[in-house]
């Protein structure tokens, strides 16, 4: 703001001038004094403000229709290598692991764009309870220090493979001890990590629930219940068998968790004592858009868009951020071995070009999709 203000009176010869002035506001005023006349002149301005803010924010390529892969898969891995593939991962080397539930038991670790495979985890076509061994495991992750961790669902621990060796680590659960207590497990499925690799989050399939744990804790330790834990059903404060997981990053680093007999996905925050509803309709089994049918693995993507493995309908479907009408993104609907089906798929991994890669249980394969 600034303000000027002139005085004149006509009589004597006395003249006097102050000058204020401020980083925000400057002030000048003269006083001339002379003999009779006076004026008096006020003039007052004020500056606007104007404030701009621009926001660009890219369109999500699913709601505008840009996001889709080819129809026609590329078999990486076949059924004359595994025998039944569960979980996959992509670590940031595009290395991709492979658990290979039953009869082999191991997790396979395939190089980025090498041809054979080896066993990282796990005793080949050998189970059981002892430290070097799986008895049906099901998902597998790295972290950046290479660990890997292995859900081994009827041993109901959770299993630490520091990098370069072949014994693991039991870090939550009892092996051998299917129980309800927070330090068990009844079967496991899959898991998730927080952003820090500090606490892993494991759907508890019998036990309806999923759990907590933290990466450094040790057979036996309570974990912290997430949500669930009231029984199995389809409101919106229970789970029924939880099988796939997704930790999103975000305010309060939501939960996205399969129901495998619910046929249903919702979003849970941790901790909270209900979540909502965001593909499938709970309890009903269908093939539309709307449905799923024993729904397994999940992804989300940074735009919110949501990826779910629908084992019987044996397709991939992709959710769109805020609808619950979903796209077919790989498989056709019906089992078949074809480039184009799938049969019974359970896992899916994305690699750093977004292709999708598909563990076709059914088929004993994994399919890779490119994005087109």
């Amino acid at each position: 703001m600034t303000t000027a203000t002139t005085t004149t009176t006509t009589t004597t010869t006395t003249t006097t001038t102050t000058t204020t002035a401020t980083a925000a506001t400057t002030t000048a005023t003269t006083t001339t004094t002379t003999t009779t006349t006076t004026t008096t002149t006020t003039t007052t301005a004020t500056a606007a403000t104007t404030t701009a803010t621009t926001t660009t924010t890219s369109p999500n390529p699913c709601s505008t229709g840009a996001l889709s892969w080819n129809t026609s898969a590329t078999t990486i891995v076949n059924s004359s290598q595994i025998s039944a593939p569960s979980g996959i991962y992509f670590n940031s080397n595009n290395t991709l692991f492979i658990v290979d539930e039953y009869p082999n038991a191991v997790v396979w670790q395939l190089l980025s764009n090498a041809v054979n495979f080896t066993n990282v985890a796990g005793v080949y076509m050998s189970s059981g309870p002892s430290s070097d061994r799986f008895n049906y495991p099901q998902d597998v992750y790295v972290d950046a220090s290479g660990n890997i961790y292995i859900s081994d669902f009827y041993n109901y621990r959770i299993q630490k493979f520091t990098s370069g060796s072949s014994t693991g680590t039991t870090i939550a659960g009892i092996t051998g001890q299917a129980g309800s207590a927070f330090s068990q497990f009844n079967g496991l499925r899959y898991f998730t990590f927080d952003s820090t690799d500090t606490y892993i989050y494991v759907t508890d399939y019998y036990n309806h629930r999923v759990m907590r744990y933290s990466t450094s804790s040790t057979s036996g330790t309570n974990g912290v219940l997430m949500a669930g834990n009231n029984g199995a059903g389809n409101s919106n404060t229970t789970l029924y068998c939880p099988w796939g997981i997704h930790y999103l990053l975000s305010v309060n680093n939501d939960l996205f968790i399969t129901n495998y007999y619910g046929h249903s996905v919702i979003r849970w925050t941790p901790g909270a004592s209900s979540g909502y509803f965001v593909a499938g309709v709970p309890g009903v089994s269908g093939q539309t858009s709307m449905l799923l049918s024993y729904p397994m693995g999940i992804k989300i993507d940074t735009y919110l868009n949501i990826y779910v493995v629908d084992n019987n309908n044996h397709r991939i479907q992709m959710f769109c951020a805020n609808s619950q009408s979903g796209i077919t993104i790989a498989g056709t609907g019906i089992a078949g071995n074809t480039a184009t089906q799938l049969m019974s798929p359970r896992g899916i991994a994305f690699d750093s070009a977004m292709n999708l890669y598909v563990a076709d249980t059914g088929n004993a394969r994994i399919q890779k999709f490119l994005k087109l």
